[in-house]
């Protein structure tokens, strides 16, 4: 079973638009990456998205190029500041799962599934999320292992 970790494309800002949509540049990049990760075989089952404007937009992006028929729709537990909870409906799900939100949520909750695995001492560094990119998580026998990633330029 796999989680892609999506973070959003590349927004505008409050003042030019307090819903943040995608810029351009976040539009090119999403499309790009969305095209390598289908390019990988990513078929998710599932895409989740945090509800905001510019992740739902990057979620439908991805939809559209690795799976029009995945089931599709905004959860909770996946705003900016919040705590790594997915991992525990994680733990128990079957399906491949594609999870689209912001950081520093998605480094927290990929540091906390890899640390379930391979205990506090050997937990990657914080901070290491590509930022408007994607990172593969599995769940082995074994627990998490990250299996690649891929950065928007």
């Amino acid at each position: 079973m796999f989680v892609y970790l999506v973070h959003h494309g590349h927004a505008v800002s409050p003042g030019v638009d307090p819903q943040r949509p995608l810029s351009h540049q976040g539009r090119d990049q999403v499309e790009t990456l969305a095209s390598q990760v289908a390019g990988r075989e990513v078929r998710p089952d599932v895409i989740w998205h945090s509800g905001k404007l510019r992740a739902r937009q990057t979620a439908d992006a991805y939809r559209r190029a690795c799976n029009p028929l995945a089931e599709f729709s905004a959860t909770r537990w996946m705003q900016p500041d919040d705590p790594p909870r997915l991992a525990d409906l994680l733990q128990v799900e079957t399906r491949d799962v594609m999870l689209v939100g912001h950081m520093p949520h998605l480094d927290r909750l990929r540091c906390h599934l890899i640390q379930l695995s391979h205990g506090a001492h050997d937990a990657p560094h914080a901070g290491s999320f590509p930022l408007n990119g994607v990172v593969a998580v599995e769940r082995t026998e074994t627990g998490w292992a990250e299996r690649w990633r891929l950065e928007a330029q």
